[in-house]
């Protein structure tokens, strides 16, 4: 099971390292091992978030994930985005671009870095909606239920997730965004734009696969009813819409893989320049966070440790808060990657404390009480 699960990071690992060592020597090839490392501890949540969507589709579009969606991953949002970033801020061609990143690395971090309020702003916005939509749903299991019980009660105004968001980049824009250090000045504007254009990739892509999804599951009941007749139109259908369905919630994960490489593409130019270092490094770490998302959806983790995606929400909250504050100040990635490892393995400890109590370790078969026990 895990070989199969983590077969392919463990050969692109190696074909990596040795790719590094023969391109760079073994400064290279320590470079991208770290780079390997701070990707997996930044990313660790984002594998708990993604298998708790991941975990709705089937083993055709689980294997999807791992092909196409770590190529996305490495090349689009690993090697190409940077260079995109560098060519719409400085107004720079494709070619130029590449140009500029292969030959003056330094000019090229330092447009980059120059574009990160707008990467901040954005990846930011698409977090925290996540994690606002989270807290504000009556959920069966409550983790911190001081927290969470009148949040579910708040969650009844539908746009309050929206109205919160606004408020927060409103007060972003106002405070943080108004004095950018390194010659960035005044960055209000962009950060406001950038803001609301994560809002609306978050409406649109997410609502759209939850719109897909629904709709399957309406079927799949209708289906359910009408056991006794044999297959006809309507099933057909059934099947063609959860393709649909499967298929935008492919895109929303691949939006949220993005928001959160973010801090991890900034973060890594504190480690080097050389783009392709980077997309080395940093895609063999999120080969290994897709393959820790299959793994837990098949193990069937989140089913046995009801708390995991409570921790990983709380660690999507604060690292939202993070990327926007970084606008102005600088947080280490360190830091960053601490706190969701400390926010997971303080629900993972809390799901392990529940499951001893119920006497049923790893279980959680059966009715679903609501609990209210947490750290």
């Amino acid at each position: 099971m895990l070989l199969k699960t983590f077969g392919w990071s463990f050969a692109i690992t190696a074909l990596g390292l040795a790719l590094a060592g023969v391109l760079w020597g073994w400064q290279g090839l320590a470079i991208v091992g770290i780079l390997s490392v701070l990707e997996i501890s930044v990313s660790f949540d984002n594998a708990v978030i993604n298998a708790g969507i991941l975990r709705k589709m089937n083993a055709f579009w689980q294997k999807i994930f791992l092909t196409l969606g770590i190529l996305i991953a490495v090349f689009g949002m690993r090697l190409v985005f940077p260079v995109v970033i560098v060519a719409i801020t400085a107004k720079l061609g494709p070619i130029e671009a590449v140009n500029l990143a292969i030959n003056d690395k330094a000019q090229y971090q330092e447009l980059v870095t120059s574009a990160h309020p707008a990467i901040a702003a954005f990846g930011g916005i698409f977090l925290l909606m996540i994690f606002l939509d989270f807290i504000f749903e009556d959920r069966d299991y409550k983790w911190l239920a001081w927290i969470e019980k009148p949040m579910a009660k708040m969650g009844k105004l539908d746009t309050l997730s929206v109205i919160i968001a606004l408020v927060v980049l409103l007060v972003t824009a106002m405070t943080v965004a108004t004095s950018v250090p390194h010659g960035g000045g005044d960055k209000s504007a962009t950060v406001l734009l950038s803001g609301v254009a994560g809002l609306i990739t978050y409406l649109v892509v997410g609502g759209i696969s939850g719109y897909f999804e629904d709709k399957l599951e309406d079927e799949v009941e209708e289906a359910d009813e009408a056991a006794a007749a044999p297959a006809t139109q309507g099933t057909g259908a059934a099947v063609g819409l959860a393709g649909k369905a499967a298929f935008f919630m492919f895109l929303y994960l691949e939006v949220i893989d993005a928001s959160f490489s973010f801090d991890g593409v900034i973060g890594a130019f504190a480690i080097t320049n050389d783009i392709f270092m980077m997309a080395l490094g940093l895609g063999i770490g999120a080969m290994y966070i897709r393959s820790l998302t299959v793994f837990l959806v098949r193990k069937g983790t989140l089913e046995d440790y009801v708390y995991l995606e409570h921790g990983a929400h709380y660690a999507i909250g604060a690292l939202a808060v993070i990327l926007l504050i970084t606008i102005k100040y600088e947080i280490s990635e360190v830091v960053t990657g601490l706190v969701g490892v400390v926010l997971i393995g303080l629900s993972f400890a809390s799901s392990v404390i529940r499951n001893r109590r119920e006497g049923r370790p790893g279980d959680t078969s059966g009715d679903k009480p609501e609990v209210a026990s947490g750290v």
